[in-house]
């Protein structure tokens, strides 16, 4: 999977981040330290990390993956990496 997006809420910027959804690769979501999470409401999982995402973006730039784009989509920040 060479593509990811993770995300926040602005005013969460100093976590928690959300890193994947329920199809994301576990392999690399253990490596990120992520935890599965169903919020509820929501009829679908996603992994979490307590970090901000300063933090998770170097993890991820560590194991090869670069942003391609930022932006802020009303009060969630989002970054879309690809890995090579």
């Amino acid at each position: 999977m060479p593509y990811i997006l993770i995300s926040t809420q602005i005013r969460l910027e100093i976590g928690p981040t959300i890193v994947g959804d329920e199809s994301s690769d576990p392999e690399l979501m253990e490596k990120l330290g992520a935890t599965r999470r169903t919020v509820l409401g929501n009829n679908f999982a996603e992994y979490f990390v307590n970090e901000p995402p300063r933090v998770t973006l170097n993890k991820l730039e560590n194991l090869g993956y670069r942003v391609v784009s930022m932006t802020g989509v009303g009060q969630t920040l989002v970054w879309c990496l690809h890995k090579e």
